[in-house]
């Protein structure tokens, strides 16, 4: 009796070592390769493409000066109504064209100024506006403007509220084929690490996609818009 409960006692200790022994070396198998894949590089894949604006908002800006406040409010509506008749004789569409209600100065009133009497009492800026998608017709519109300047119209071209704005909207049509160009950059240039380093390039350990980024291509020209995005993908590397 005593010998069959020392070879069971044997047999299980023997089990026990050889379980022990299996579980270190998994173990030491599974750090060895967690260690490996630990390896990694992080980069950055740009896309850019050059686009045409398919929207422009333009703020078309005159201004009126009368010590007549009637008579000041009857040169701005006749004014107006030659901005839009031109407008739509060049093709733009009714609809594209819009009005708002003048900024009314009144000089007298004014607590501030230089102590001289001014030549008008009253003075109005008006704005007429095309919003409109047909960018080109547009932009061919502004460059005759100068024809009703002829006629009288004193336009107002200068400041921030008065410059035309161009604007892009269909990002979401090429936002795949950039990604994808993006990544591509990405892996090329995690390839070009990993042989450096006599690596191997793995899977992705992890990717992020940049906020995409809608500028002007240069001042002269901001009809033509420059869109850009940066994706940082990080790779498992081996031997």
């Amino acid at each position: 009796m005593k010998e069959c409960k020392t070879v069971q006692a044997g047999i299980l200790g023997l089990g026990v070592f050889l379980g022990l022994t299996l579980l270190g070396y998994l173990l030491a198998d599974g750090a060895l390769r967690f260690k490996a894949m630990e390896r990694t590089v992080t980069v950055k894949g740009l896309a850019e493409k050059e686009v045409q604006a398919d929207l422009v908002i333009w703020p078309i800006q005159f201004a009126v000066a009368d010590n007549d406040l009637t008579a000041l409010y009857t040169r701005i509506e006749a004014n107006t109504a030659k901005v839009k008749s031109f407008l739509q004789q060049q093709g733009i569409e009714e609809q594209a064209i819009s009005g708002a209600a003048p900024a009314i100065t009144d000089k007298s009133a004014q607590q501030y100024g230089t102590g001289q009497r001014a030549e008008f009492r009253y003075t109005a800026l008006q704005t007429v506006t095309v919003y409109s998608t047909e960018v080109a017709k547009v932009r061919q519109v502004m460059s005759q403007l100068s024809v009703l300047g002829k006629e009288g119209i004193a336009f107002s071209g200068e400041g921030y509220q008065g410059r035309p704005e161009y604007l892009f909207t269909e990002l979401n049509a090429i936002k795949p084929q950039m990604v994808e160009e993006a990544t591509r950059n990405a892996r090329e240039v995690a390839n070009k690490f990993a042989a450096d380093s006599d690596s191997q390039l793995g899977k992705i350990r992890r990717a992020s996609q940049g906020q995409f980024s809608i500028i002007d291509r240069d001042r002269n020209n901001p009809h033509i818009k420059k869109v850009r995005v940066v994706s940082t993908v990080e790779y498992y590397l081996s031997d």
